[in-house]
């Protein structure tokens, strides 16, 4: 890194003895005074500001650590911690600003802080991630308050740093806690318990009042001298392949997060629950940055696709599902869930609607959209003004036309969901869920 020129500013101390000789002067030039008396004053001042000024360019004996987990959360706030150590024999005063990454928000800085002799002292303030990636610390700037208090040195010491902000998995964790404990309805998950519906043999129990007659096992019956029934649970080792589009849409916002966001938490969530549920899970990304994670079941597959999408961002481009669709079809030649996770506009009928007959002819189709909030709030505006009536109006229309694309897409064959932004984590799980009753793939 290129070395940082240090230099010396004068410190609010120093201003205000200026200021005094100033007015000192003014006043010797009013009332008569001994000429040699006061440049000698001026003198003595000049030089102690000549010998401070020396004092603080002199090499520096203050050393700096930074502490800060190498992943972050994004919207989470945590403390970051700064260690100054001084090797010297006086006391150090300083004012420190670490330079924090753009994407950052930070309270508390910059602080003054007094190191002493031979010691250590810590500067603590609170930073937020705002954006996910890559985010870079810069070096700490410190402003050293010379010995007299007449001037500060600039000077950077410490290193810099990359930490990796991910999606908000603190959201994340909590929800694989209470799938952990088979207590998906705790989070909005619906969860009808099943007899007999599943696809694969789970085991054999005695029966219970409810179950069918074709659930009982008659050699098991036999042996046993009482009645046995067979218990099946939902058909595991399928394929999950979540299509997440990156395009210039997705950056709109709900609140804090933009919809982007909000599409990698539900895409996580999902991925999460189906794992849990034997099944296999892929990604693959659209209009953007080209990335793709073949389906796999491994326990580390959530923590693949956490690094797979964590630096992500939307694009400029416009989605075109049909160049997405071919893709799907070279990557999976095994039937799959294909869950497109996008926004819906009247503009993509032109590549949208080839992509799902392309997709429907090997695999189940899933297409989730975000509704922005904003459409909702139009609605429920009050009406009294003749522009809010023509907002009001048009904002009906266009969800009434939205509401028939969805039908015709549902027609034909594919499954959709067109839920606002903070709705979609859970709206997803349970469709998946259903398709695992019902079994679908």
């Amino acid at each position: 890194m290129t070395r940082r020129f240090a230099p010396l500013l004068p410190a609010p101390r120093l201003m205000w003895l200026a200021g005094a000789v100033v007015a000192a002067d003014v006043a010797a030039a009013l009332v008569p005074a001994p000429a040699q008396a006061w440049a000698g004053v001026v003198a003595a001042i000049a030089l102690a500001a000549v010998a401070d000024a020396a004092a603080a360019l002199r090499g520096s004996t203050l050393a700096a650590v930074r502490r800060v987990p190498g992943s972050l959360p994004l919207g989470v706030r945590h403390e970051v911690l700064v260690r100054f150590a001084n090797e010297g024999r006086r006391p150090v005063t300083l004012d420190a600003f670490d330079h924090h990454p753009p994407g950052m928000e930070a309270e508390g800085l910059p602080q003054r802080i007094v190191v002493p002799a031979r010691g250590w002292a810590e500067l603590r303030y609170a930073a937020k991630p705002v954006e996910r990636g890559l985010a870079a610390f810069g070096r700490i700037e410190v402003r050293i308050l010379s010995p007299l208090g007449l001037w500060l040195r600039t000077r950077y010491v410490g290193d810099e740093a990359t930490v990796r902000v991910y999606p908000n998995f603190a959201a994340l964790t909590r929800f694989a806690l209470l799938a952990t404990d088979n207590r998906l309805s705790q989070i909005g998950v619906l969860q009808r318990r099943r007899r007999g519906e599943g696809l694969d043999f789970h085991q054999l129990r005695e029966y219970r009042e409810g179950d069918v007659q074709r659930q009982i096992d008659w050699k098991a019956t036999a042996r046993t001298l009482k009645l046995i029934s067979r218990e099946y649970q939902d058909e595991r080792d399928q394929q999950v392949l979540l299509v997440i589009d990156c395009g210039r849409r997705m950056a709109a916002k709900d609140g804090e997060l933009a919809h982007f966001d909000h599409v990698l938490n539900a895409a996580l969530l999902l991925a999460y629950v189906s794992l849990r549920q034997g099944d296999a899970v892929g990604l693959m990304t659209m209009s953007g940055e080209r990335r793709f994670l073949a389906p796999r079941k491994s326990r580390a597959t959530v923590n693949l696709i956490l690094n797979r999408v964590f630096d992500l961002a939307p694009s400029l481009e416009t989605p075109d599902y049909h160049a997405a669709a071919l893709e799907v079809m070279q990557h999976c030649r095994k039937r799959a869930l294909v869950v497109f996770l996008s926004n819906l506009r009247d503009e993509d009928d032109d590549t949208l609607a080839p992509a799902l007959r392309l997709l429907q002819s090997r695999h189940l189709v899933l297409f989730a959209s975000l509704r922005e909030g904003i459409l909702a709030r139009a609605l429920a505006a009050r009406v009294d003004t003749f522009e809010r009536a023509l907002t009001h109006a048009a904002t009906a229309d266009y969800l009434r036309a939205r509401a028939l694309a969805f039908r015709a897409m549902e027609g034909a064959g594919t499954m959709c969901l067109d839920v606002e932004p903070a709705e979609l984590p859970i709206a997803l799980v349970n469709r998946y869920l259903d398709v695992k009753r019902a079994g679908r793939l």
